[in-house]
């Protein structure tokens, strides 16, 4: 326990048997279906994708999503493509510490840079993790079936 009165955070990878145990968390930043979330994190783990959980004791309270990727305008870098941490605990550090677990992850694997997509009410949040605003916005198109 913390002088706070919380239990410490434990951040680590999940295995294949805790991802159900996710979806409650993500559910709250994805609109998926757990067997949908389910199916694209088996789908996505060929290309190295990781969910990270952070507990408190024996209760999953945030979770990541995170892969391993080398392009030719960023190099190796790591890219966090979900970070969330349910909404009964935020502001407790969970988030803070997943975002530690990605930059020491990051610099095991020998990569200079953490990119993410930051929804814009999370953009302080990233901010007070030294983040900065990429300079080449990220663009979609949607493209109908």
């Amino acid at each position: 326990m913390t002088a706070s009165g919380r239990t410490r955070l434990n951040v680590r990878r999940l295995t294949p048997t805790e991802w159900p145990q996710a979806f409650p968390v993500i559910v709250q930043l994805r609109s998926l279906d757990e067997a949908e979330f389910l199916q694209r994190v088996r789908r996505q783990t060929h290309t190295g994708y990781e969910l990270v959980g952070a507990f408190e004791g024996d209760t999953l309270v945030g979770v990541m999503g995170m892969r391993p990727v080398h392009t030719l305008a960023r190099g190796a870098h790591l890219h966090i493509d979900d970070l969330v941490v349910d909404a009964d605990v935020r502001g407790s550090g969970a988030g803070r510490a997943l975002m530690d677990y990605a930059e020491a992850d990051a610099r095991a694997r020998d990569m200079t840079a953490v990119f993410l997509d930051a929804h814009p009410d999370a953009v302080p949040f990233y901010e007070r993790q030294n983040f900065a605003l990429h300079r080449a916005p990220s663009m979609r198109k949607v493209i109908a079936r």
